[in-house]
């Protein structure tokens, strides 16, 4: 795929080469020392090490790219999160229009959306219950599911820091047509992102992990 050109520069803790694909990520983390680092301006901060990345049985890693909505895509940076009953991966991605786009990848269940604006129409998180419907562009989505979430860890370009968050309110939602949306309570306030359910073929990808039992 195309991409714009990338920003090179170095690891202020190590002195490694680090090279940003997305011109607006703010978090990475250095492949080779694991320090978590932060864009200010020009400059990178040193903010925190990043643990051993827990194991995964995904194929998707950094670098795998795909097609979506007559788009392709590379990963740049990862999300893990933990809640009672296990993990799920939230996979940023860079389209060849430089917009950002998120891969959920929750037990071979696989979700493509974006940041949408929700036109002053969004709930408290304390109000919202599963079984009730919001419209977002003159599109429904109905709750299935709210949960406390607890960050595992990351890797990669993130558009925001990570630092400061523990545990998040994650509200699901989707409708008939295979839509989803997302309400993420790790700001205030909440974000809403929307897309849809798509099969793992669906994704064309390429470049991924191999492992056994693959």
């Amino acid at each position: 795929m195309t991409v714009p050109q990338s920003h090179a520069t170095t690891c202020p803790n190590c002195g490694a080469p680090v090279r940003f694909l997305w011109a607006q990520a703010v978090q990475t983390t250095c492949p080779y020392c694991r320090s978590v680092l932060v864009r200010r301006d020009l400059d990178l901060e040193r903010i925190g090490l990043q643990a051993d990345f827990p194991v995964t049985g995904s194929p998707i890693q950094i670098g795998t790219e795909g097609k979506w909505r007559g788009r392709s895509f590379v990963v740049v940076g990862r999300i893990t999160y933990a809640w009672e009953r296990g993990r799920w991966n939230e996979w940023h991605c860079l389209l060849n229009d430089g917009r950002s786009a998120w891969l959920s990848d929750a037990q071979l269940e696989y979700a493509m959306s974006v940041a949408t604006s929700p036109g002053g129409n969004m709930p408290a998180l304390a109000d919202i219950r599963v079984g009730q419907t919001f419209y977002w562009g003159d599109i429904g989505y109905t709750v299935t599911n709210v949960l406390e979430a607890s960050y595992v860890g990351t890797e990669g370009e993130l558009p925001f820091t990570t630092t400061d968050k523990r545990r998040c309110t994650f509200v699901d939602l989707q409708n008939n047509d295979g839509g989803m949306a997302t309400i993420d309570g790790t700001e205030f306030p909440s974000l809403l992102y929307t897309g849809e359910f798509v099969s793992f073929d669906d994704l064309a990808l390429k470049y991924l992990r191999e492992f056994e039992g693959w």
